[in-house]
């Protein structure tokens, strides 16, 4: 194992007790809703990693430079201007269909920026974050 440690990792912080903190009071409705999704989509229940990130399941992986750790299998964050979806990274190579029907969204790497969860399709969304989900599990199963 590489010696730098994980700046995130599991908490023993609730996560219904972190979303009645966060900011606006849209968030955290959107946050509620976005448990139950993650919820149903992964059969997982929630975990605070970190400060911010909601996350369900977790993966193990191992990079070539022998840096290795634990990473939540799916997860968001809701955060003041916008939610965070992390989705497996290059995403938008692989969902450019379901992505055109999506709704309005950013992206980085593997985030995808959501201002307003009622404005994109929740069923697309669900796709996205099931096939996610299964991707990473699949791809660190041996790890």
């Amino acid at each position: 194992m590489s010696k730098s440690e994980n700046k995130t990792g599991p908490t023993p912080v609730s996560p219904y007790g972190f979303i009645e903190t966060v900011e606006p009071p849209i968030r955290r409705e959107e946050a509620a809703h976005l448990i139950e999704i993650f919820r149903e989509v992964t059969g997982h229940e929630p975990v605070m990693w970190g400060p911010s990130i909601i996350g369900f399941d977790s993966y193990h992986y191992v990079y070539e430079s022998g840096r290795e750790g634990d990473a939540p299998a799916a997860g968001f964050s809701p955060r003041k201007p916008q939610t965070v979806i992390y989705l497996i990274g290059g995403y938008e190579g692989i969902y450019p269909e379901q992505l055109a029907k999506l709704g309005p969204y950013k992206v980085g790497k593997s985030c995808l920026y959501i201002k307003k969860l009622a404005d994109v399709d929740e069923s697309i969304l669900r796709e996205l974050i099931a096939d996610s989900y299964r991707r990473v599990k699949e791809s660190h199963a041996g790890c």
